[in-house]
């Protein structure tokens, strides 16, 4: 990629940024990955590896705290100090941003809340990434016979199967209300910002039904956070890891742990 550019675009290179789901290797049934293949993952260190065989600095972030970093830098919405983001893709992602600034966490895996327990279907706990996932829509696609090719190849047109988008954006929306209503009782967040990997129609959908469905609670002794659209979309995580050199040198941000060089 690099030996393409002219000369003075190499020299404005700052680095290599990537962005990565973290332990991925824990949800190896809910990708329907082989399981050797997935540990595999479990001793790389993705990071040093790159490091390696790139001559210049490497950054490495959860790939939804890097999106939730688009937003808050690229996003159309000015002026947001305190927010809770959420990102929906394969599995379901998020980032926390405290005083203007990403707050990643003594791990780097803050607000990383596909792991929240939530409500099943039959009422039993499972994780929030098994109830608001884009994974979840393809198991509902296969089940019913339907291609689920669209969901990857085509993030910003989903056609020809509106009725389990549909199906699925309630269930997507009754996950991300729990989540808002637990996360809004521990911290005080102003905003919740929902995105993800799929079309705008189908993200405007999502964010008015997880409104109605925070409604639906009893909201005594909380202030429940605006909940607002993602602005970035599905280019956020790499938009985020293409920035994070830029992030290191020019933004003040003493929480991010970017793992740089």
């Amino acid at each position: 990629m690099i030996s393409g550019l002219r000369a003075d675009l190499r020299n404005r290179i700052a680095g290599l940024g990537i962005a990565t789901p973290f332990e991925l290797w824990n949800w190896t049934e809910q990708a329907d990955a082989p399981r050797d293949q997935m540990d595999l993952w479990r001793g790389c260190d993705l990071r040093a590896e790159l490091a390696g065989i790139c001559d210049m600095p490497v950054y490495l972030q959860n790939d939804a705290t890097a999106a939730c970093a688009a937003e808050l830098v690229f996003g159309k919405h000015p002026g947001l100090n305190d927010f809770l983001y959420l990102y929906i893709g394969t599995f379901v992602g998020g980032g926390v941003v405290l005083n203007g600034s990403i707050y990643s966490g003594r791990t780097g895996n803050a607000g990383a809340l596909g792991p929240l327990p939530v409500a099943g279907p039959d009422g039993k706990m499972v994780q929030l990434l098994d109830r608001a996932s884009i994974m979840l829509l393809e198991r509902m696609l296969k089940a019913a016979g339907r291609d689920p090719s669209p969901l990857w190849n085509s993030p910003d047109h989903w056609q020809g199967f509106e009725d389990l988008a549909d199906a699925w954006i309630d269930i997507v929306a009754r996950g991300l209300a729990q989540a808002i209503v637990s996360a809004a009782a521990i911290i005080d967040f102003e905003h919740v910002i929902i995105d993800g990997g799929l079309p705008a129609e189908v993200r405007e959908k999502i964010v008015a039904a997880t409104r109605a469905e925070v409604g639906h609670y009893d909201l005594r002794g909380l202030e429940v956070p605006t909940i607002l659209p993602g602005t970035v979309g599905h280019l956020a995580r790499a938009l985020g890891a293409a920035s994070l050199p830029l992030f290191d040198k020019y933004l003040i941000d003493r929480n991010a742990r970017l793992g740089g060089a």
